[in-house]
């Protein structure tokens, strides 16, 4: 074969890979309401936006949190690559997740299941799992340990989201229509409280409660799951003393500032020094050995000792706007009848709504200790990835739902959120 006929045929080959490549991308296939169309993917500028600068900040206070840790700089250095690697990760598995269909998840939603319950009851297994201040929430893989909560949590809100997709008709109309919810999150929440950890089980069962409260479940079944489930909750604060120890300490930590209170006092030292103003990025005192996990879950009091007052407000300005676009995403597929995607931007924004405000409140004295990160901010890999994974999911629904929205003939976003 000559050269010229080698190349001739290079080419042909090229042709036909690059044809099937744009059939591939202009396939439309209809899947409640929404279709994927090749024209590029459709963002949310506004989520977006807020999303980055989370990240940023977040990237900037695990940075000063964690100068002077350890016996040397080389500790909060090590911290902060993991930090930055795992954020790499993150959004290069939030582009993935953003070119697959919501329908393929639809259709493993089982599977998702199955490998969520599985995640959390590997920890479990003798030697697989790995325990930090009396608490079993981490998978060790040798080289990186996962927090199975974060990524089993993720799971169980897409499964609620294709479930109320799929069964809709069932859960607004008969009681036994939330029992497969139910039986879920009894059993997750079985699984979490053995680790123990109360406050990703307040915020799992919380969320999916929401979301099927806001896919307009049947109102009797919604009236009963508050009561049984306040009432559990309440149980499960008296059920261990030390979370009674924590109620105690909080409703009044300066009666020991140096025994349970220890820890809230020193955060309230740090966002009441912050001032208006705060003392500048890198200038906080209380991280310098006097605040515990000071790059987890109390970086909230670090960032509000270097920014003050302002800076608190301009992070709830974020945190509001990646929620509030959030729900508005969610209108947005409720409109177009793309139940799943709403349910699952409805899921994910309360999720991170609830959690950003338990954090921030615990670390002003306003909620009892939870152990709850803040979402895109604290030091934390498995959290990280997952709340990115999350955010992906997220725009993926606006991106069906505007398609959508375009060809139902609906131009302007705001004939939606009326």
């Amino acid at each position: 074969m000559s050269l010229w006929q080698l190349n001739r045929r290079g080419w042909q080959w090229l042709g036909q890979a690059g044809g099937a490549g744009r059939q591939w991308l202009a396939e439309r296939k209809a899947f409640e309401g929404a279709r994927d169309v090749g024209s590029g993917i459709s963002l949310d500028r506004s989520f977006v936006i807020a999303l980055l600068a989370l990240l940023s900040i977040g990237m900037v206070m695990v940075a000063s949190a964690t100068l002077g840790m350890g016996d040397s700089a080389a500790a909060g250095r090590g911290l902060l690559i993991r930090q930055a690697a795992a954020l790499v990760v993150g959004l290069v598995a939030m582009v993935l997740l953003l070119m697959v269909p919501l329908r393929h998840f639809v259709s493993l939603r089982n599977v998702i299941l199955l490998l969520s319950f599985l995640l959390l009851m590997v920890l479990f297994v003798p030697g697989v799992a790995h325990t930090v201040n009396g608490a079993t929430r981490w998978i060790d893989l040798g080289f990186v340990r996962l927090q199975a909560s974060e990524f089993a949590r993720l799971g169980m809100i897409v499964w609620m989201a294709a479930y109320l997709g799929v069964h809709l008709d069932k859960v607004q109309t008969r009681i036994r229509g939330m029992l497969a919810p139910v039986i879920v999150i009894a059993l997750a929440s079985t699984l979490l409280m053995l680790q123990p950890d109360y406050g990703n089980t307040l915020v799992l069962g919380t969320t999916l409660f929401a979301m099927a409260w806001l896919m307009r479940a049947q109102l009797q079944t919604m009236l009963m799951l508050i009561a049984v489930g306040g009432a559990l909750a309440v149980a499960g604060v008296f059920s261990a003393q030390y979370r009674i120890d924590r109620l105690l300490s909080f409703s009044n930590p300066f009666a020991d500032p140096f025994g349970d209170g220890y820890q809230l006092v020193n955060a309230l030292i740090a966002i009441g020094t912050g001032g208006l103003f705060g003392r500048g990025p890198g200038e906080s005192v209380q991280k310098l050995a006097y605040l515990p996990e000071a790059h987890t879950d109390f970086i909230f009091a670090v960032y509000a000792e270097e920014f003050g007052l302002f800076g608190v407000i301009a992070l709830l300005g974020l945190y509001g706007v990646l929620v509030w676009r959030g729900f508005v995403i969610a209108r947005m597929a409720w409109t177009v009848k793309h139940y799943t995607g709403a349910a699952l931007a409805w899921g994910i924004s309360t999720w991170i709504g609830m959690q950003t405000l338990i954090n921030m409140g615990v670390n002003m004295g306003l909620l009892p200790t939870k152990g709850l990160t803040l979402p895109l901010i604290s030091y934390g890999g498995s959290a990280m990835v997952a709340t990115l994974l999350a955010m992906g999911l997220i725009l993926r629904v606006h991106h069906e739902a505007s398609r959508a929205m375009a060809e139902a003939g609906i131009k302007d976003v705001r004939e939606v959120t009326r």
